[in-house]
């Protein structure tokens, strides 16, 4: 027998002992052919020939198919791919056909360790995990009198420092307002409740009893068969041979149908719920799907007397997870040198791969340390098997921006199981009603720039720095190392000069602050020293990331608050290139605006409009700048050539793509015809703001730029230093500032010439860490934060956007709060009027002119009753961060010139 104490010493001696029989099997060298043999920790597998599959078809070779025709197919019958037909057919779509290769959970589902944690640093996220426990502990044994195989045995988080327990106190207030039960364990109330755990390096345990495990094969059979009921079609051992694309007569390229072995299926809907395998079916469209494959593993423990009933483990300081499974422990992590399978192949089914001991080692010494008895526990068996990783660990979900009616559900990093039943009923919502119910923008395909998802090294470097973090704590301001530098703007060599630390937000690089100790460039991504990279040293960029790792205000605290209080009081320019910048044509241009775009935007050239765009339930899609034009020749990249209407969009960087894919899609499915050009790259834009603002760009522009020849929220092209430019008379901080859009070549003259001009008003550099704080303290609204596609802009308390205005009292509200204490917030601390919780913060930041923590959050009446103005005037507020409670004030109105004065240039 193998026991886990050897094989720790065995790796660790540079002279190894003869292994045992056992040993010599698991230690064999990596290959990509399957093992032979496939131990995994449950009671069955759908691998079995004996009739588990009964009443699913299963195909012979040349038996032709049962349908012809579907109003959608699903393809992968794992995790996603039943939860995703379980939830269609659920919601009413019953022709709808799901199609396996081979048996149920054969890919990568049938090995999973089917873990369920509920709670996450993610308000959606835990709405999508409560759904899930939902449907496998309760509805599908309602629907079917089937037991899945649930086991509510709880979780545990293990912290062996402040901070981490700090990050699972942050987890426990925000499960509060979703009324999941967790407790704060101090060390020895640890050893009560796990007397095996080795408690002597802890800081304190977060211990959720309603977590629990689930099993895959007990699942996806019950999935399966509830779906089947309802009018669905399994169909096993079918593969997808190919899947047809046609054009429209927009050109607009859709799905035809889908081809198999067996036949054809007509349908206008492909669902790739293929895992691991979900890139080449997206070949077969021409959609690129950026995921990667990785193997992932675990061992099987022997009984271990005491351990029956004691919660899953999660160690995140070690990067290791123990499952409970009955009388004994699967012990599995992350490593920093995850093996990349480089040869995807399609016979692997039921299969696993050898165990590299070199590359799992270092999860069995967090094991044991957490675990003692673990060292003289024998190993029963090994599980290593294939797993599909994505660039920031989120799952890929959504249409593919290539082809119509071709939507993903794959790439969830080993979390399939665990967020399967709330992504399968979002993605069903998404596929029948066009959109999904929550907010899923962090898993939606078109988060990513087109540019980066069929670019190998992006996928390769961010999937492993991904992974290698995936148990790090997760810090409000933390930035990736992989992969950087893929877009860059005119200003950028200048800005790194001048000490600019860097974010990275599309693939851009984007400001974030400016060191006042010289330049932190970002260097190339050096794998964390694995498979022999050289460790990139004397890293300049990577220690000053180090010192943001704090939940309490970060050292360069007075650097942000510097950079805020410039512009609030002197001027301050502003690098926003990595903004979108889109041009609207056509004949039905004016069309297109006004159904797009909640504001009137169809004002006399030269205007310039704040506007939201709507989803068909009317959540806010996207917020942006929409300018109108004169027509005439082209002078681009500033203007295009138009003899109609023509509209400029400007549009935050880090969601172009999304809108980019938003617009196009409305103009597809209304057939305006219109054309959507893209001049992101062309040009750069810089934003002057503060009250001496108007005074240097006086200098350097040759127009009037008084308050009634250049009034706000209008533009004009116009010369700087000698360089045409497009000036905006606008704000995203709440001063008197305009932004220049300027043709590429003319950025750094343009630049250096503000520069010089303001050199004798102070100006400064100002990165995007002071304008979060500079445009929450004025009450703007941030995109997926404060602003989401599960909110309306009445909601959002943006009504003057909306053509329509309405009086009617919400559900729901946005407010604004403060707190008197000197106490950083991030984002999800809880809510609570009258001690009651009410919501969480979305958003917050602190607010340097007003000198106090703000915070903004939707809060919703507990009795089920509208939230009007005395809802909110009446209450006493406290927001709960990390276990403490603090006093809060609600404001109706900003609490920083609510008149708007200052944008007008009114300063008394």
């Amino acid at each position: 027998m193998a026991f886990i104490g050897s094989a720790v010493r065995r790796i660790s001696l540079s002279l190894r002992p003869p292994l045992s029989p056992l040993c010599r099997i698991s230690a064999r060298a990596y290959s990509s052919e399957p093992t032979t043999e496939k131990s995994v920790p449950y009671e069955k597998t759908l691998k079995q020939e004996d009739g588990i599959s009964q009443g699913r078809p299963n195909l012979s070779p040349g038996e032709p198919l049962l349908s012809v025709s579907a109003d959608a197919v699903v393809i992968g019958g794992g995790s996603l791919g039943c939860q995703t037909v379980y939830h269609l057919a659920k919601m009413g779509m019953t022709n709808v056909v799901l199609l396996e290769r081979d048996r149920l959970t054969a890919g990568t589902t049938w090995h999973t360790a089917g873990l369920l944690w509920q709670l996450r640093p993610s308000d959606v996220e835990i709405e999508l995990l409560a759904h899930t426990r939902n449907v496998i502990s309760k509805d599908l044994e309602e629907e079917t009198g089937l037991h899945t195989g649930w086991i509510q045995n709880g979780g545990l988080f293990i912290a062996s420092n402040k901070q981490r327990l700090d990050e699972y106190k942050r987890l426990m207030s925000l499960g509060k307002v979703y009324g999941i039960e967790s407790h704060v364990l101090s060390p020895a109330e640890t050893k009560d409740l796990y007397p095996l755990m080795n408690v002597d390096d802890l800081y304190g345990t977060l211990y959720v009893p309603k977590d629990g495990t689930m099993d895959p094969a007990g699942t996806c059979t019950t999935l399966t068969r509830a779906a089947s009921a309802r009018g669905a079609t399994v169909i096993e051992n079918c593969p997808v041979t190919g899947i047809q694309v046609k054009s429209d007569d927009l050109g607009v390229k859709r799905v035809k149908a889908v081809e198999t072995r067996h036949g054809t299926i007509e349908t206008p809907c492909v669902v790739n719920c293929a895992g691991v395998w979900a890139t080449k079916l997206g070949e077969m469209a021409g959609v690129k799907v950026p995921l990667i494959a990785m193997h992932h593993a675990y061992v099987v423990t022997e009984r271990i007397e005491g351990i029956q009933n004691m919660p899953n483990v999660r160690d995140h300081d070690a990067s290791v997870y123990l499952r409970l499974q009955g009388d004994a422990l699967s012990v599995g992590g992350y490593e920093q040198n995850p093996i990349f399978w480089e040869e995807v192949s399609d016979k692997f089914a039921f299969s696993l791969f050898d165990l590299d001991w070199d590359v799992f080692m270092q999860n069995i010494e967090g094991a044991i340390n957490r675990v003692p008895i673990l060292e003289q526990t024998g190993i029963k068996s090994t599980v290593c098997g294939p797993e599909s990783f994505t660039a920031d660990h989120k799952p890929l979900m959504g249409e593919a921006p290539e082809v119509r009616g071709y939507f993903l559900g794959c790439g969830f990093n080993s979390a399939g199981m665990m967020l399967g039943g709330g992504c399968g009923r979002e993605l069903a919502h998404w596929i029948i009603h066009g959109r999904p119910e929550k907010d899923m923008y962090g898993y939606d395909i078109r988060r990513f720039h087109h540019s980066l998802t069929d670019n190998n090294r992006w996928i390769r470097e961010r999937s492993h720095e991904s992974y290698a973090k995936n148990y790090s704590v997760v810090f409000p301001f933390d930035e990736p190392l992989a992969s950087r530098n893929m877009r860059r703007d005119p200003f950028h060599k200048a800005l790194t000069e001048q000490g600019c630390v860097f974010q990275e937000r599309h693939g851009w690089e984007r400001p974030g602050w400016f060191n006042k100790d010289g330049a932190a460039p970002v260097k190339d991504y050096d794998y964390y020293g694995a498979y022999d990279t050289p460790k990139n040293a004397n890293y300049k960029y990577n220690e000053l990331l180090g010192k943001e790792y704090t939940f309490s205000f970060p050292p360069h605290h007075d650097v942000i608050k510097n950079e805020c209080l410039t512009c609030r009081n002197g001027v301050a320019v502003f690098n926003m290139s990595y903004f979108g910048k889109f041009f609207l044509t056509g004949p039905d241009a004016k069309k297109a605006a006004d159904w797009l775009f909640t504001a009137d935007v169809n004002k006399k050239p030269g205007s310039t409009v704040y506007t939201c765009m709507l989803n068909k339930r009317g959540g806010s899609e996207a917020d942006l700048t929409v300018s109108r034009l004169e027509p005439g020749a082209a002078n681009l990249p500033l203007s295009p050539e138009s003899d109609g209407d023509t509209y400029y969009l400007a549009i935050g960087g880090g969601v172009a793509e999304h809108n980019w894919n938003h617009i196009s899609t409305v103009l597809q499915d209304q057939g305006f015809r219109c054309q959507l050009a893209d001049h992101s790259e062309d040009m750069g834009m810089i934003s002057i703001q503060g009250p001496k603002s108007r005074a240097v760009l006086q200098e350097v522009l040759d127009t009037d730029l008084s308050n009634e020849a250049f009034p706000f929220s209008t533009h004009k092209v116009v010369n700087a230093a000698g360089h045409q430019v497009r000036a905006m008379r606008l704000s995203f901080v709440g001063e008197l500032g305009w932004e220049l859009h300027i043709p590429k070549d003319s950025c750094m003259p343009v630049y250096n010439a503000v520069m010089a001009a303001g050199a004798k008003h102070g100006i400064i550099n100002s990165g995007y860490r002071a304008i979060d704080s500079l445009s929450i303290e004025k009450g703007y609204r941030h995109w997926h934060a404060d602003l989401r596609p599960d909110d309306t802009p009445l909601e959002a308390g943006l009504a003057f956007t909306c053509k329509l205005k309405s009086t009617i009292p919400f559900q729901g509200k946005i407010v604004c709060f403060t707190i008197d204490e000197k106490m950083p917030m991030f984002g999800l601390e809880a809510i609570f009027r009258n001690g009651v919780p009410v919501g969480h913060l979305r958003r917050s930041d602190y607010g340097f002119y007003i000198d106090k923590t703000i915070g903004y959050g939707y809060i919703r009446n507990p009795d089920g009753g509208v939230v009007s103005a005395d809802f909110i005037r009446s209450g006493e507020f406290t927001l709960e961060r990390m276990g403490v409670t603090y006093k809060a004030k609600a404001h109706l109105k900003t609490p920083f010139d609510s008149e708007n004065k200052r944008v007008k240039g009114i300063y008394d």
